[in-house]
Parts: structure tokens; sequence; C-alpha cells
């Protein structure tokens, strides 16, 4: 990614004035969304300690493995949120995260859920709504792809009871 251009979070600020700044370390998200933002340009950049530092200690993955990624992750849109703010301890953001596959669009919607722990914003879970080409979602739910991009099914692995 050429870190002078827009960042990928759709915020429409270059990346070292947005996302970079939490990635660096220089700042911390103060909400719900702007982790959501931030954590969705560290996949794009294959920022696997970013994600493990923002996961939530009770779920977090050991390792988060991009070898086997194959999509290149273009645009986030959020939807809906409940909470997730400066003075909450809870959070729940909807998103669609665009990418390419094969040449081909793709979209898959998922519903995220945060907790804010010793002052910062943390990642619990997430339930992948639709999957699929850009116009032909599937809804997959559980059995979608886990979005930690361990190739698992999201029941398997981060929705494992």
């Amino acid at each position: 990614m050429n870190t002078s251009s827009f960042c990928l979070c759709g915020s429409d600020i270059e990346y070292a004035q947005c996302c970079g700044l939490f990635h660096s370390g220089e700042k911390k998200p103060v909400t719900a969304v702007a982790l959501m933002r931030s954590r969705f340009t560290a996949y794009a950049l294959h920022n696997a300690e970013y994600l493990r530092d923002t996961w939530d200690a009770t779920v977090r993955p050991e390792l988060i493995d991009f070898s086997r990624e194959q999509v290149d992750w273009q645009r986030l849109e959020i939807g809906n949120t409940k909470k997730g703010g400066v003075k909450d301890a809870k959070g729940v953001v909807e998103f669609k995260a665009y990418y390419l596959q094969d040449g081909e669009q793709h979209v898959m919607t998922e519903i995220s859920q945060f907790v804010k722990r010793a002052g910062g914003w943390f990642y619990l879970d997430g339930v992948v709504k639709s999957i699929g080409k850009v116009g032909l979602q599937t809804h997959l739910g559980k059995n979608a792809l886990c979005s930690c991009g361990s190739g698992k099914k999201f029941k398997r692995c981060c929705g494992a009871e």
C-alpha cells in the first residue's frame, strides 16, 4: 500500500494520519468503529501483530497466518452500530468488507463485537452474515470462513463454543 494514499478504512484521510497512527502505536482507537477501521486496514496490510494486539486476550488466536490469503482487500463500509462510543464498555459494528479474489469483486458482511478493557478497545468476536460475489451474496452465518484468516469455518474457529 502506498502510505501517502487514502487509508483503506474509508475515512478519506491519508493512511499516515489515519490507521497508520494506530498501527504504529502512536494513538489508540477511542471507539469501536475506529478499531474496526484500523483492523480492516491491518488485514489488508497483513499486519498480524496489530491484529493480535487488538484481539481480546480471552479469545486471541496464537497465530495469524496470511500465507494462504488469496484476496486483495479493497474497501470497508460501516453499517449499523450499537454503542461502542468513547464512554461505552461494549460495542457492536456491522460492516461490509470488499475484496478482489481471482479478479472478481466480492463482499463479506459481518457483525462484530468489541469490548473496552483498561481504557482500550478490543475485538471480541464476529458473525459473518453473508459472503460472495458482489450482487450474488450467500448467507452463511457460522458456516462462512472465519475472518481471522485461519481458512477454517467460523463455527470451527473463533465461533467455537
